[in-house]
């Protein structure tokens, strides 16, 4: 396959996944400052999916077309009010934790299998927005950490983590059928 078919192939699929995030995002259910949405899912997929490159595009792609006003955060939100918002910090969370999932899913050895490196990237995606969230959240919100906590991660984690877990199969399968990681 000669590059251009290669990079029109990866912009096809980061467009695909922007605009996954984008309904799974939709996707949600309000509970306190923070809705649930299932967002999670997707980016779990992304690192079975997609290259470091490719994955860190897609989900700064994401942020970025929300950023500008187009309605792809949760409950159709979008603008650069939402990302300086008491949610915003999970949004550039997603793409500090990509950034880093991205560098521990490379850098795992193969032996230890692709689901394996793939949960892994994805519990960096997930606590790097679970703390980028909180914090923002604490300034923008002006709670203490353990009302935070209380609001933004603790009625999150047991379904994140199943989440992360159907995102991330689902990423192999993916994976598997499209042959490559683009």
């Amino acid at each position: 396959m000669d590059a251009n078919a290669r990079g029109a192939r990866m912009t096809a699929r980061i467009a695909v996944t922007v605009a996954l995030l984008a309904v799974s995002a939709w996707v949600a259910i309000p509970l306190g400052p923070v809705p649930f949405t299932l967002q999670t899912m997707v980016l779990a997929m992304i690192p079975a999916i997609m290259s470091p490159a490719a994955g860190v595009a897609t989900v700064a792609a994401y942020v970025l077309v929300g950023a500008v006003g187009v309605p792809v955060f949760s409950s159709f939100q979008g603008g650069f009010g939402v990302l300086l918002g008491p949610t915003g910090g999970f949004l550039w969370g997603f793409i500090a934790g990509m950034v880093v999932a991205m560098v521990v899913a490379r850098v795992l050895p193969e032996r230890v299998g692709a689901m394996t490196r793939v949960l892994a990237a994805d519990a960096v995606v997930l606590l790097v927005s679970y703390v980028c969230g909180t914090a923002q959240l604490m300034v923008v919100g002006s709670m203490g950490l353990m009302p935070a906590l209380a609001a933004a991660v603790l009625p999150f984690v047991i379904p994140d983590l199943i989440k992360v877990v159907v995102g991330a199969r689902i990423g192999l399968r993916v994976a598997r059928a499209l042959g490559s990681r683009g």
